[in-house]
């Protein structure tokens, strides 16, 4: 049964969470000089106090040392730190979700041995995982209905040598890549499988750029990787294949967060302006217009903690509780366009003000815009909804070991 009363420790971490980001994260975050959608320099010591109070660990396992929390905890979490900003919640939530498949599944245990407790004692100590490349088009309407090419796109290489691999090539387009201190790397070997080699940031030969913001259409710290005769020991290959991880829910809770703070900024406006002698939220035009934008974010939020929930929860699909859909890009599709109207709508609450640079409404209406357009799109996303209404279960083209990026 899908149950909507959250636990009293869940209540607890978003209370904890959003306690935090109203005290700390928005009165730094929502500075004039930071609203410029160009001017946003990521907050590496919020990212640092956030990590203090066992965000980067929330998904981890209480084995491994961290809380172990579930995917609608770890929703629940990436909303509140959104509402203040989506950056310190994208960095948060990518290197969240790579340590529990790093470390609870991917590593051997003498991998998680050397690794583990680097990870854990340095707050700044952030994942990433590089398998993107330059030029690279895995859009789904390529080879829709069809099987994915029977080769590795890989060009990235990866050589023997003696008790070493040599790694060459370039990975664009990396989460977390200039922040990150341990990168996973896919490459291509000489057998022309994908494997995945552990690569710490202090390689020779590894070199990280940052990309401009300009060029930018991601949240969070994002940048180019490049392998240059990088030599990694053998024993950082990632031995064990892995399953992917899909339906989450945690990109489509970011995107939650920012169509709440636009809403909460409308609603306190509303209540503080006065036209025509009463607030202006007394006014049927603007109090039909919150009402909207609190619908859309009210069905979001229930169907992306369902999309969690049914990521957690895998036997509700089996037993056919929940249809066999993709339940994460559903929730992908509808959230990405609900709460695009729902910050243009909160913006328009604000009049001419909504556009003006030095208010928060123009970056929130930005930040909505990155998560409707980022990667491929809806169009993408609604193709493979269409291929699970058809039954098409579409299949790797070969055995790949590798961690799956949210």
């Amino acid at each position: 049964m899908f149950d909507l009363h959250l636990s009293a420790e869940q209540l607890e971490i978003r209370d904890t969470v959003r306690e935090f980001v109203a005290r700390e994260v928005k009165p730094v975050a929502l500075k004039p000089q930071r609203l410029e959608a160009f001017e946003k320099p990521l907050l590496t010591a919020l990212l640092a106090q956030a990590s203090q109070m066992g965000l980067r660990t929330l998904a981890l396992s209480e084995d491994a040392g961290g809380a172990g929390a579930d995917n609608l905890t770890c929703c629940i979490v990436t909303e509140e730190l959104a509402v203040g900003d989506p950056d310190i919640a994208a960095t948060l939530a990518e290197t969240s979700a790579l340590a529990r498949i790093l470390f609870d599944r991917a590593m051997s245990p003498e991998q998680r041995e050397r690794f583990l407790p680097q990870f854990l004692k340095d707050d700044r100590y952030h994942l990433a995982f590089a398998d993107h490349e330059p030029g690279n088009d895995d859009a789904l309407g390529v080879n829709y209905h069809r099987p994915e090419a029977s080769e590795t796109p890989n060009k990235t290489s990866a050589v023997r040598a003696g008790n070493a691999w040599i790694l060459n090539g370039v990975k664009d387009c990396v989460a977390n890549g200039p922040v990150a201190k341990l990168i996973a790397v896919r490459a291509r070997t000489s057998e022309n499988r994908a494997s995945t080699f552990l690569v710490p940031r202090e390689t020779p030969g590894l070199s990280v750029r940052e990309h401009d913001p300009a060029e930018r259409w991601v949240h969070g710290s994002c940048g180019e990787v490049v392998f240059k005769d990088c030599r990694v020991p053998a024993e950082n290959l990632l031995g064990q294949e892995m399953v992917s991880a899909n339906g989450r829910g945690w990109f489509q809770a970011l995107n939650i967060g920012i169509g709440r703070a636009a809403y909460e900024a409308a609603l306190d406006y509303a209540k503080l302006r006065v036209q025509g002698g009463r607030r202006i939220i007394e006014h049927q035009a603007i109090g039909a217009k919150l009402a909207e934008i609190a619908i859309r974010l009210e069905v979001a939020r229930s169907i992306v903690w369902q999309a969690a929930w049914a990521s957690d929860h895998p036997e509700a699909v089996a037993d056919r509780s929940l249809a066999d859909l993709p339940h994460a890009t559903i929730a992908e599709v509808f959230t990405s366009e609900a709460i695009y109207h729902a910050v243009k709508d909160a913006a328009e609450c604000f009049g001419a003000m909504g556009v003006m640079r030095d208010m928060p409404l123009q970056k929130y209406v930005h930040d909505a815009l990155v998560c409707l357009h980022s990667g491929h799109g809806n169009s993408d996303a609604k193709l493979r909804i269409a291929e699970a209404l058809a039954g098409y279960r579409r299949q790797p083209a070969a055995p790949v070991r590798a961690v799956e990026s949210i």
